[in-house]
């Protein structure tokens, strides 16, 4: 059978190449925060090895947040860090 149109292109959903660094950040630290809400909240409703394997997803999202959150700090660095320790 021979489809008579070709396939759609593949990218439902793109990034705004326009976009600057630090709000691909902020909004990568905000979805990586909520994954992580949202597994520690799943997996208190499993069992055993359900739940051990969800818990090392959330451990992976947090740890992908601590990453990016660092890699926005090195971008636009906090108020905090500009004046220093107090």
């Amino acid at each position: 059978m021979i489809k008579p149109t070709p396939n759609p292109p593949t990218d439902l959903f793109i990034v705004n190449p326009q976009q600057d660094t630090e709000t691909l950040l902020v909004n990568a630290s905000e979805t990586l925060s909520s994954l992580n809400a949202m597994t520690c909240n799943l997996a208190f409703d499993l069992e055993h090895s359900q739940r051990a394997i969800l818990l090392a997803i959330q451990q992976m999202a947090a740890l992908g947040q601590l990453l990016v959150d660092r890699a926005l700090e090195q971008v636009s660095p906090s108020r905090q860090s500009q004046v220093g320790p107090e």
